[in-house]
């Protein structure tokens, strides 16, 4: 039995991924950096307008939000604690400073978070940034040949 090795495929070049995630971040395209990335506030373009790059491959789905719900936690709560050790705020007070803050902070950063994420997939070519069209995803338990 002979192994053959066929060095004929080429891989794809490496995409760094530190500017298209900065790129995500300025919510611009993460291969050109000049085109816009949002044509709404949630909803990414489906082709970049500078470079021509197609976008609507991707998946960012749950994971801006709970990035952002890290970072605001992290910040909501150590205000939080610091006010209650250093200060001795009212309830009325409380309310009035950390619920403005929580939803200011999340409305801003979820933009630019999903961006980075979008730029986080391109610069690793995933789901269809590589070239090749993304397979349909199979449900846990179903063989290849069953029907639902």
């Amino acid at each position: 039995m002979s192994v053959q090795i066929h060095h004929s495929v080429s891989r794809p070049s490496g995409r760094d991924w530190r500017p298209a995630i900065s790129r995500g971040l300025r919510c611009r395209c993460p291969s050109c950096g000049q085109g816009k990335l949002f044509r709404a506030f949630l909803k990414p373009v489906d082709i970049c307008e500078s470079c021509g790059e197609a976008l609507y491959h991707q998946r960012a789905d749950d994971l801006p939000p709970y990035i952002v719900i890290t970072i605001v936690g992290h910040i909501v709560v150590g205000g939080l604690v610091l006010a209650e050790k250093y200060a001795n705020w009212p309830l009325w007070l409380h309310m009035a400073v950390w619920v403005p803050l929580t939803i200011i902070l999340a409305l801003a950063l979820m933009q630019p978070v999903k961006g980075g994420v979008i730029g986080l997939q391109w610069a690793l070519r995933m789901h269809g940034f590589d070239g090749t069209p993304d397979l349909p995803e199979r449900q846990p338990g179903a063989s290849p040949g069953s029907r639902p």
